[in-house]
């Protein structure tokens, strides 16, 4: 009997993995590093060429979409003031849509003229859908489109709010959603149990607009539990998701907009460029491995992929360091500006500029060299791709697009 209990649970372990292959569920992919499941996509494409299917989307965003199973997922907001709130589920095979939802904001809707309220990419845990605007509402949907719990944060939290917009993401890490409400007045962050949409905690953070999202920390890297690492003006915390409690931090200074990247039990943190960091153990501080001034990104995040960690410099730059010394190996200019940040499949980069041009850049030990440039039909781009599959999803303020061969 014990026999057969352990290969049932192995044989449901194994369904439930292949299940999950392909999955992009939050900002930046799964574990937010930008890295899915490494299967090269299309490198070169346009408006024509190796488009799986596009579709219209109701209203503009800046956030990415994600992917659960067959299904992507997409933010929008619409009307004058931008407070008519959209999640959009569209079918992976051929985008049909699947189902649609609106809400209307109950917090403030002031945003830069460009943006949007559908500022942050939404986050799955597998059987739920978290949508977060700019207006600080939060709709917990599931995969089918049945509210599940509604949060409007600024009841709660009602100086909370900037001028140009918030804009950081969820993410997911232990049955909590992480959301950074930072901002210059009442800056705050909060664990909410997914299940019931009740904040677990609620912590101060520091008051100045931060627009950079959380990342997951997994266990396997050590410290015996995911962690949430929240960036600030003020540097990283690292946080236990269920209690709040912070397990260590780094204290001189981050980024308030591009994020950092965790990869192989080290943080390469957008600090004085990048400074890459080996988090605390019971007989050790936090060890600083190297900074790299010149490495600091613009506005995309950095990528850690195949040995090499890539960074998107505020000229339109792409830097190659080592990640053992932070050295830069190589460097390619590649057209900008850019919002939205690179991702990499099957040694390749891919990364959107807010023209609508997408980049595809093959990444060599000694040099990168351009594959293409392909436009997709001069529409705006500000968000940042997903990847699933051998399948790019990227979103303007228009179009939901795939692209992938046909078959």
């Amino acid at each position: 009997m014990l026999r057969f209990l352990f290969l049932v649970t192995i044989t449901w372990c194994s369904l439930a993995a292949n299940a999950f292959t392909g999955d992009w569920r939050q900002f930046r992919g799964s574990e937010s590093n930008g890295l899915g499941d490494d299967i090269l996509p299309p490198t070169t494409f346009s408006a024509t060429e190796n488009v799986a299917w596009k579709v219209a989307l109701p209203g503009k965003g800046l956030s990415s979409p994600i992917i659960v199973g067959d299904r992507v997922f997409v933010t929008c907001s619409s009307g004058f003031n931008q407070d008519r709130l959209h999640v959009v589920c569209f079918a992976v095979k051929d985008g049909v849509k699947l189902w649609e939802r609106q809400f209307s904001a109950t917090g403030r809707t002031s945003h830069y003229p460009t943006t949007s309220i559908a500022t942050s990419t939404p986050a799955s845990d597998g059987q739920r859908i978290f949508a977060l605007y700019s207006s600080n509402d939060l709709a917990c949907l599931d995969l089918d489109g049945n509210l599940q719990w509604y949060r409007g944060l600024t009841y709660d939290h009602r100086n909370a709010s900037n001028s140009l917009g918030m804009a950081s993401s969820p993410i997911v890490v232990d049955q909590t959603l992480v959301t950074q409400i930072e901002n210059d007045s009442e800056s705050l962050a909060t664990g909410i149990d997914v299940a019931t949409g009740i904040s677990r905690w609620t912590s101060v953070r520091p008051k100045k607009a931060n627009w950079s999202s959380a990342l997951v920390w997994p266990r396997r890297f050590g410290g015996g539990e995911d962690l949430a690492l929240l960036q600030s003006s003020e540097g990283i915390s690292a946080i236990r998701p269920l209690t709040g409690e912070v397990a260590w931090k780094y204290t001189d200074g981050a980024s308030t907009i591009p994020s950092s990247v965790v990869a192989d039990g080290t943080l390469y943190a957008v600090s004085h460029g990048i400074t890459a960091l080996r988090p605390p153990t019971e007989s050790a501080n936090i060890e600083q491995l190297w900074r790299a001034s010149k490495l600091g990104p613009g506005t995309a995040s950095p990528l850690v992929y195949q040995g090499r960690l890539y960074a998107i410099n505020s000229a339109g730059v792409l830097l190659a360091a080592d990640l053992k010394t932070g050295q830069t190996k190589w460097q390619l200019r590649i057209g900008g500006p850019f919002s939205g940040s690179p991702i990499a499949a099957g040694g390749h980069l891919f990364v959107f500029n807010e023209k609508g041009e997408g980049h595809c850049v093959k990444l060599g030990e000694e040099a990168g060299e351009l594959v293409s440039t392909g436009d997709l039909a001069g529409e705006r781009f500000l968000c940042t791709p997903a990847i699933s599959n051998g399948a790019l999803y990227v979103r303007s303020d228009a179009t939901l697009w795939k692209i992938a061969e046909k078959p």
